[in-house]
């Protein structure tokens, strides 16, 4: 039981089985919440376990299993204290052992020190929202790092000697091979956290210190975003619906590694997933399992590539097609023709902003009077880190604050403080920034006639917010900083401000 279940006085299991928790223990009467649809019977047993009045409020089930992992999810690490017991711990072979399926970390009784710091790791990486967990290997200590709103930050550090221990257990957790350590391994763990269903993609890499591990962690419920959800103003958001909403043609997302493009895609599909089409993806690797959609993962090692995949799904009378990657001359000219014949294909590509995105897919030898007649939408997308409302200053812009943007000197802006609500970082989560360019028939005939990038650039945006523009807007609002700002942008964003 966790330090936060001992001063509630109900334990971790009870909670998640009778649907029943402690909302606040502070007043004379102690605040209970029932899920919805729980046998308020329990609530007997828990008036006599906290041996005071208590009230009830019932709780739907999603808030129920946030919550639910909150609280009994809050303990943070020691590194101390796990150094101490990793240092008394046993040979490998004890770490042999098998997890469930889809072990939840919460109702692990396991004493074995190795085994308690991982599940440590893991739940404080999910409760801080981290996306990655660096397990890395140094001649002088084994750390551990957490990549939280895109910004990397250390939280654990251990002797070195600890590192095979640690490196084999979550080997083990992804049915990795324990006895290669020669080769770059990848695997998956799936497990739950107070009822909060996660997927654990795992890499390692062998280095001079030991192997290497890094953990993606992805949460299921990114895959049940509406378009709503993305952050997209609403002038924007319509153009990407009316986008998806077309027969055919081909839908493109672009943006650097991490920016968001699954996430877009995804949202896009759950529009389209109503149950009339028929929906096929083809990922390198399939991130999120979607109920109603069939998803195929690429295997290069038997043949399966994007371009093979693609062809295959193309047989199997497919309504709209999603391929995770466009990334060479076969895929992009089957998805082309895909596109023609009748479908809607969803892909991206790796490019710096939505005009780059045309000339990759000239640049791969697709024709331009292809390119103008299946090309539908091209969405170029950044992640910022958004302020914490709760400590975010404000304050007049300086010159050299307002130049880089465009701003006026003197217009109010705001500043990252720090808070206990945020880590002290100033920041809490991240929001998208977008550009979109609708192919309409100026655009088509620009790009028949070769048109270079920035001509393209100037019509796309003449009436609509570019990259620049749609930071601003953040800056202006107060939801992020001028530093975030720039940070994303690709380049002097004064002449941006110009289109």
């Amino acid at each position: 039981m966790s330090e936060t279940a001992d001063i509630q006085g109900l334990p971790y299991a009870f909670a998640k089985r009778h649907g029943v928790l402690v909302l606040d223990s502070s007043g004379a009467e102690v605040s209970v919440g029932l899920r919805e649809g729980s046998d308020p019977r329990a609530l007997l047993e828990v008036r006599r376990a906290l041996g005071r009045e208590i009230t009830m409020r019932f709780v739907p089930p999603r808030e129920f299993e946030s919550l639910l992992g909150e609280q009994y999810g809050a303990r943070g690490l020691d590194a101390d204290t796990v150094s101490g017991e990793l240092a008394e711990a046993g040979d490998l072979g004890a770490l042999a052992d098998d997890l469930p399926a889809a072990a939840d970390l919460l109702e692990s009784n396991d004493d074995a020190p190795v085994i308690k710091l991982i599940n440590g790791i893991l739940a404080e990486a999910i409760r801080d929202g981290a996306s990655d967990i660096h397990v890395e290997p140094f001649e002088s200590a084994l750390t551990v790092r957490l990549r939280v709103d895109g910004v990397l930050k250390e939280v654990l550090r251990l002797p070195p000697k600890v590192a095979p221990l640690v490196t084999s257990r979550i080997k083990v957790m992804a049915r990795l091979d324990i006895a290669e350590r020669r080769v770059p391994q990848d695997g998956r763990i799936s497990l739950t956290l107070g009822g909060r269903e996660l997927d654990v993609r795992v890499s390692t890499l062998p280095s001079r210190g030991g192997e290497r591990v890094v953990m993606r962690i992805l949460d299921k419920e990114q895959a049940e975003l509406a378009p709503s959800d993305l952050g997209m103003p609403d002038a924007m958001l319509h153009v990407f619906r009316e986008a998806l909403s077309e027969p055919n043609g081909i839908v493109l997302v672009t943006g650097p590694t991490g920016s968001g493009k699954t996430t877009s895609l995804y949202a896009g599909l759950r529009m389209l997933n109503d149950g009339e089409r028929n929906i096929l993806t083809v990922e390198d690797p399939v991130e999120y399992s979607v109920e109603g959609i069939g998803q195929t993962q690429v295997n290069t090692k038997v043949g399966m590539s994007f371009a093979a995949g693609l062809r295959a799904i193309l047989r199997q009378d497919p309504d709209v097609v999603m391929v995770g990657e466009i990334r060479d001359h076969e895929t992009a000219e089957i998805a082309v023709q895909a596109s023609l014949t009748g479908h809607l294909v969803l892909s991206t590509v790796h490019t710096n902003d939505a005009v780059g995105a045309i000339t990759r897919l000239k640049d791969l030898g697709v024709e331009p009077f292809l390119m103008a007649s299946s090309l539908r939408l091209v969405v170029a997308q950044r992640l910022v880190r958004q302020l914490c409302p709760s400590c975010a200053v404000p304050h007049q812009a300086t010159a050299a604050e307002a130049a880089p943007l465009g701003l006026e000197t003197g217009v109010t802006i705001h500043q990252a403080a720090g808070c206990g609500d945020c880590g002290n970082t100033g920041f809490r989560g991240r929001i998208g920034v977008f550009e979109m360019i609708r192919i309409d028939k100026d655009l088509r005939e620009l790009m028949l006639s070769g048109a270079d990038e920035g001509v393209i650039a100037r019509h796309a945006f003449s009436s609509q917010p570019n990259m620049s523009a749609s930071a601003r807007r953040l800056v202006l609002e107060g939801r992020t900083t001028v530093e975030e700002a720039v940070r994303i942008l690709r380049k002097d964003a004064s002449v941006d401000a110009e289109l």
